[in-house]
């Protein structure tokens, strides 16, 4: 990383003091990755690569370096599980996966398939290990940028807040589209708890599933709209038109479908009343500008964004040229606005080609290069933080989904395929 006077501080965000953050070079934070402690609280970060963190790429490995060093002497630890046979970070060792209420047999089977399957796999343990042990879970894709501490501690980590989750929404306020790619929570989070047992029940039907192909048509997601829109995208000589996208997105996605069929339900049996549950205790932001606001700024045109963050900043006397007044616009707007960073990698590329994260994956080390734009990113998520919380979607009482039980019979709500004019006339 560069020196302390190599890049710019943006507007509205302090240096974080050096005694705060953990300095020490890579292979000694590594050796705490690797042998972390043992879970005593709350405050968890959690990811998840099939492999282990010592298999990871070098820019995933560098994200998940940074979170340790801004936050583990605030008292968060780090651990990336794993299914590697002896690791003692197998998924195994922090969670029963014998146990049916919390995997599908495809888990335990090792038969998990599909193209995704390590993505299908990561998905399958996020709310087990938040039920059980609360904290943070994030993608290794996912670079942290806003003050977490800070945020935890006014919201879920204080007894006297109502919110109960920090997490992304996409949509805008009236959506109920929260992004898989990173939940906070205490332990035995209720909207979580039954987010899992929705999610189990689409693995297990047919006598239990290997992937997630086909779990668009569940009867038990009725009334949740599908993902994609209007995207295509041609592969191997064959058009995908949005009909098709669209499957393949809501398949692949299907966390997503989960969590909001759970925020719209009401199940009076159960004593669940998703959409207020919602209203009073869901903490979110907005995930463009939260996560995403390279995107927005490119046109989601990932070698745009990868030639743009290889640009070395001007030397002393030189004028900026237009790519690196976009490039350095593009870097004080995320530290300075975005709570994080998601690198986009899976389904996404088929859909829109290459991002920025599978072209950092492609191009080793081009993340890390000292004088560039994205060093400066880079930089700037350990040794910089920002001097306000994002802001909060102020989410009302929305129309219900559905009506009736989580697993079973019910009747489609004024909220179903995307709600109602009145909910907009009256927001």
């Amino acid at each position: 990383m560069g020196s302390l006077s190599a890049y710019p501080r943006p507007e509205g965000v302090d240096e974080i003091p050096r005694e705060q953050l953990d300095l020490r070079p890579d292979a000694d934070v590594d050796y705490d990755l690797l042998h972390p402690k043992p879970v005593t609280g709350d405050k968890n970060i959690w990811f998840f690569w099939h492999r282990g963190f010592a298999h990871m790429h070098q820019y995933t490995r560098r994200t998940v370096r940074a979170w340790h060093r801004r936050f583990s002497k605030q008292g968060w630890v780090v651990r990336v599980m794993d299914r590697e046979p002896g690791s003692p970070l197998n998924i195994a060792n922090f969670l029963d996966i014998h146990d049916p209420e919390i995997f599908p047999k495809a888990f335990l089977d090792g038969t998990i398939g599909g193209d995704y399957a390590p993505q299908h796999t990561s998905d399958l343990v996020r709310w087990p290990l938040l039920n059980t042990y609360g904290g943070v879970y994030a993608d290794v894709g996912m670079i942290q940028i806003g003050d977490l501490d800070r945020l935890w501690h006014a919201t879920v980590g204080d007894p006297n807040s109502p919110h109960e989750i920090i997490t992304y929404n996409a949509g805008g306020v009236d959506a109920r589209s929260p992004t898989n790619y990173f939940f906070a929570s205490g332990r035995n989070n209720p909207l979580f708890q039954r987010c899992q047992k929705l999610f189990l029940a689409l693995w297990d039907a047919d006598g239990g599933k290997s992937s997630t192909d086909g779990m668009h048509a569940s009867p038990l997601l009725e009334g949740v709209p599908m993902m994609g829109a209007d995207l295509s995208f041609e592969e191997d000589g064959k058009t995908y038109g949005p009909a098709e996208v669209s499957k393949l997105l809501t398949d692949y996605i299907i966390q997503g479908q989960v969590i909001t069929m759970v925020m719209g339900l009401v199940d009076e049996d159960d004593g669940w009343n998703g959409p207020e549950y919602v209203a009073r205790h869901v903490w979110a932001t907005d995930y463009m500008v939260g996560s995403q606001l390279i995107n927005e700024m490119t046109a989601w045109n990932g070698p745009r964004q990868f030639e743009l963050m290889s640009l070395p900043l001007p030397r002393d006397g030189d004028a900026e040229t237009p790519d690196q007044t976009l490039a350095r616009a593009i870097v004080e707007a995320c530290l300075s606005r975005s709570f994080g960073f998601k690198l986009a990698h899976g389904l996404i590329l088929r859909v829109m080609g290459p991002t920025l994260g599978s072209l950092w994956r492609k191009n080793d080390g081009a993340d890390d290069v000292s004088g560039t734009y994205g060093n400066w990113l880079r930089y700037g998520t350990v040794y910089w933080c920002q001097t306000e919380l994002p802001p909060r979607l102020e989410f009302k009482v929305a129309p219900a989904v559905k009506i009736g039980q989580l697993l079973g019979k019910g009747r489609l709500g004024p909220g179903a395929n995307g709600g109602v004019p009145a909910f907009e006339a009256n927001k």
